[in-house]
């Protein structure tokens, strides 16, 4: 009790605090697009519990991680040899998750641009059940990869565990009530749906990078969303305004 008295009245430590909320917050940003991309291929009313189950377990795997803290760091550790290039487990975890990351995108915007090539499910009920259950699965396996880096980037910037948990905690948090409105938003607007697939295959390409020892900064990354997102909100304005004025035209 004291430990934490103390950490209260620490302002080093309530800087610390903000800092890894706001960081986390950002990481969860691409877990949050896939969760969103991927749940909207649901039937609507599987939707907002799919999204819920998935963020939850997002918070699980990171508080579960959090009580492993020594065994996270050591996934830093060099395991294995290939080419003179040396891998450690969450190298190997963040090629997968990135190259999962790179065959989603790139399946979903094939269905996109030929919708007509997907295979058609015989029975819509089982299509329902399954469709479920991948979505879940496949959140889990995206959340594992997130839940890592987010845990060891946690560790790299604080020691103190109680500021881990409040930060992680609070970008869960953000990550349900913004999961919602994302998702409509993006099911809103078919371009916008594009947009985040190309997201999801820039993440997966920085996971891969990342895995094979190249640092590629977080913020030049984002900040590349970001300006891509405001120009698709301005596509969106510009759209909205031609079709009341050629409404407006028309009457």
């Amino acid at each position: 009790m004291e430990y934490l008295l103390e950490l209260a009245a620490s302002p080093t430590a309530w800087v610390a605090l903000a800092t890894l909320v706001a960081m986390e917050v950002v990481l969860g940003i691409d877990n949050l697009i896939f969760i969103s991309i991927l749940t909207n291929k649901l039937p609507e009313q599987y939707r907002s519990k799919a999204r819920r189950i998935g963020i939850s377990m997002a918070l699980v795997m990171r508080l579960a991680l959090l009580s492993t803290v020594a065994w996270i760091v050591q996934l830093t550790e060099p395991v294995i040899e290939v080419f003179g290039h040396t891998f450690s487990w969450k190298d190997m975890i963040l090629i997968a998750g990135g190259l999962f990351l790179l065959w989603k995108a790139t399946k979903e915007i094939h269905e996109s641009v030929d919708p007509h090539g997907a295979k058609e499910e015989s029975k819509a009920g089982n299509a329902v059940t399954i469709g479920f259950t991948a979505a879940i699965f496949q959140i889990l396996l995206l959340d594992i990869v997130f839940s890592i880096d987010s845990i060891i980037t946690a560790v790299g910037m604080t020691e103190h565990l109680p500021i881990m948990i409040i930060a992680v905690i609070s970008a869960v948090i953000v990550m349900l009530v913004a999961a919602d409105p994302l998702a409509k938003f993006i099911n809103d607007n078919p371009t916008v749906v594009m947009l985040a697939l190309g997201f999801l295959i820039m993440i997966g390409m920085t996971l891969i990078a990342e895995g094979f020892g190249a640092h590629v900064p977080k913020g030049y990354v984002y900040a590349a969303m970001a300006f891509s997102t405001a120009i698709e909100i301005l596509n969106i304005l510009a759209r909205r305004a031609r079709l009341k004025r050629e409404a407006a035209e028309g009457n």
